[in-house]
């Protein structure tokens, strides 16, 4: 497998080799995007990617460990097995149906009703200026927030679960409420597995490519409010792989190159965090 991913790597910089000699490492902090004068930067798009993302963890990991929380600490049983089936087959909804319904549902109740009441409370911060349009970087982000929350929520889950019965009647026996035993005896045991679950999630969100496509509103550009339109790396390629010219081509499988050893880095620490709790909720049963 890692030969695998060597290779891919190996013929990705390949390909990217004309834009790698063009720009050399200046290509990353770019700014200008511009197939007319043959002049690429990626920092539109990693920085676009890195916002989305961002906030897509801060919108959706509290209710992905809420519901973590609720699923394996205090649902009843008639509720616990058919609910974890819905949330863990959200995550299997294709992103393009998650865009569809971005685009003729969630846009245009951001652009009326949520994005101005954002601004109304936190307008006087620069990232809330300017004019509510619905497809814009906030839109993008929310959607992002609702495709990693299956995923969060279900490692998370089973990172408590592993949480060995000992830690949960040690804290009651001591005078501890049901609460109190899942806030201090379970969740502080789990932290590692919880921590490598919002990687994953990071990890999918920095990956997504078509639901933020058809809600961001692909401008190529650094943008300074939420409100603005922006673009990622993913949604990037998927606009103009099919019309670049051959050095945009190279620059596009260069910026495909940086996603892959970014998402590769992501997924990698998730997974050693996730085996290291689940390995210790073993080792103590």
């Amino acid at each position: 497998m890692l030969g695998l991913l060597a290779l891919i790597a190996a013929i990705l910089f390949v390909a990217a080799e004309e834009s790698v000699r063009t720009f050399g490492f200046g290509f990353l902090g770019g700014t200008v995007w511009d197939p007319v004068s043959q002049v690429f930067g990626a920092a539109p798009f990693i920085y676009g990617m890195l916002v989305t993302s961002a906030l897509a963890l801060v919108l959706g990991v509290p209710i992905s460990i809420g519901i973590a929380i609720f699923l394996s600490e205090l649902a009843p049983g008639w509720l616990r097995t058919p609910l974890t089936y819905v949330v863990e087959l959200l995550a299997a909804v294709p992103s393009v149906v998650y865009g569809l319904w971005g685009i003729f549902v969630l846009a245009p109740v951001m652009r009326v009703y949520i994005e101005p009441s954002v601004q109304a409370i936190l307008g006087f911060l620069p990232l809330f200026r300017g004019n509510p349009i619905g497809s814009d970087v906030f839109t993008a982000g929310v959607i992002l927030a609702v495709m990693i929350i299956p995923t969060i929520s279900s490692v998370s889950r089973e990172a408590l679960l592993a949480v060995p019965d000992t830690q949960r009647e040690a804290a009651l026996s001591l005078g501890a409420t049901r609460w109190e035993t899942t806030r201090l005896a379970v969740l502080r045991y789990a932290r590692a597995g919880i921590f490598g679950a919002v990687v994953l999630g990071l990890g999918r969100a920095v990956g997504e490519t078509m639901a933020v496509t058809m809600t961001i509103g692909n401008r190529n550009a650094i943008f300074t409010s939420l409100f603005d339109p922006g673009q990622t790396i993913s949604s990037l390629i998927a606009n103009n792989w099919l019309e670049a010219g051959s050095l945009e081509l190279s620059a596009l499988i260069e910026l495909g190159l940086v996603l892959m050893l970014v998402s590769l880095l992501i997924n990698a620490f998730a997974r050693f965090m996730v085996g290291r709790v689940l390995h210790v909720g073993e080792g103590a049963e």
